[in-house]
C-alpha cells in the first residue's frame, strides 16, 4: 500500500516539491529500518513452548497476583523485553520487579523500592494459563 502510494506520487512530476512521495519514501525508510531491526532481533529469541516442570514457582510466562499491603491486588505476566505492555499487566522478565519474583512461591512475600517508596507485596497465585 505505501508502495504504491509512493509510485503513485512519482507519477505527479516534480518529486522534489511532491509532499506525498516524500512523505512516502520516508514512511518506506522507517519501515525498512523496523524490518532490519526486527530481523536481527529474530536471531537473538528462543521460543520458551512449553511450562516449567515446577509450576510451584514463578518463571517466564507466569502469571501472577500480588497483594499489596493495603490489600489491593495486582496481575502480571512475566514476558520477553520486548513484549511488556502495561495494560494487560505484562511486564518484562529483565524488570526489577520480576526480577525480585523470579524462583518465589506462593505465600513469598517480596519488597521493592518504587519511586523511593518501599512497597510489599505477597504472592497470592502463580498460574501458567491466562486464567488465574
Amino acid at each position: 500500500m505505501v508502495t504504491q502510494s509512493v509510485s503513485d506520487a512519482a507519477k505527479q512530476g516534480d518529486r522534489s516539491e511532491n509532499a506525498e512521495y516524500i512523505y512516502g519514501k520516508k514512511r518506506l525508510r522507517e519501515i525498512d529500518s523496523r524490518v532490519r531491526f526486527l530481523s536481527k532481533r529474530l536471531d537473538e529469541l528462543t521460543v520458551v513452548d512449553r511450562t516449567p516442570s515446577n509450576q510451584e514457582q514463578i518463571f517466564f510466562g507466569a502469571w501472577i497476583t500480588l497483594e499489596k499491603d493495603s490489600g489491593e491486588q495486582l496481575s502480571y505476566r512475566l514476558v520477553g523485553p520486548d513484549e511488556f505492555d502495561s495494560e494487560p499487566g505484562y511486564i518484562s522478565i529483565d524488570s526489577p520487579m520480576a526480577k525480585a519474583l523470579l524462583k518465589k512461591q506462593t505465600g513469598d512475600e517480596v519488597q521493592l523500592l518504587q519511586h523511593g517508596i518501599e512497597q510489599n507485596y505477597a504472592i497470592v497465585t502463580i498460574s501458567y494459563s491466562a486464567e488465574i
